[in-house]
């Protein structure tokens, strides 16, 4: 599970202590490329999209920490809701630019990533989940990747999707319900 930031370090870095934001970005940045990953998936392979995009959102952060104010929400909710928005943000451009051209180089070296068959089966694995989460509900969908990918409290959940923590953690249990139904035996004839 991510904890939340301590409040008082929230505070420091707000009034730009660079070791404060220095530590408090090293706690959140994490959960936020797990959270990315997770929206984003794999682009030809790779998670580069998704890091990007989770950079971006710690920059965002960067940017807006002055103006933080305490209103009675979670950092994390705070956090999470740019998140959300830059993720939407990469998702209409990966709409609008869907032609992706990628370069082929040769490498010098041997490659030490795994061979295309395990990197198959791992897409393949990517793409049925993927599926399966597609098939839930928005909510049920977001509140399963802030729980599950990013390890966030119930309670700072459902501060960032406007629920009780009890109202999350039932969204959660009918969302995981759900998932298992729909999956049936499609994920356990992968090899692991």
């Amino acid at each position: 599970m991510t904890a939340a930031p301590e409040p008082e370090l929230v505070a420091r870095a707000a009034r730009r202590d660079p070791e404060a934001t220095a530590a408090l970005l090293a706690e959140v940045r994490p959960g936020l490329v797990r959270y990315c990953r997770a929206r984003l998936g794999r682009i030809g392979g790779a998670y580069a999209t998704a890091d990007d995009v989770a950079q971006e959102v710690c920059l965002a952060v960067l940017r807006a920490l002055p103006r933080y104010q305490d209103q009675g929400r979670s950092f994390s909710a705070f956090v999470y809701g740019i998140a959300a928005h830059k993720v939407a943000d990469a998702q209409r451009a990966a709409v609008r630019d869907a032609a992706v051209t990628t370069a082929a180089v040769l490498p010098d070296e041997p490659d030490s990533e795994p061979g295309p068959e395990q990197r198959a089966v791992a897409t393949d694995l990517a793409r049925r989940l993927s599926e399966l989460l597609a098939r839930l509900p928005e909510v049920q969908r977001e509140i399963v990747l802030l729980r599950v990918a990013v390890g966030l409290s119930a309670d700072e959940v459902g501060l960032i999707v406007g629920m009780s923590a009890a109202a999350v953690r039932v969204a959660q249990s009918r969302a995981l319900a759900r998932l298992r139904v729909l999956a049936g035996t499609a994920l356990s004839e992968v090899a692991a």
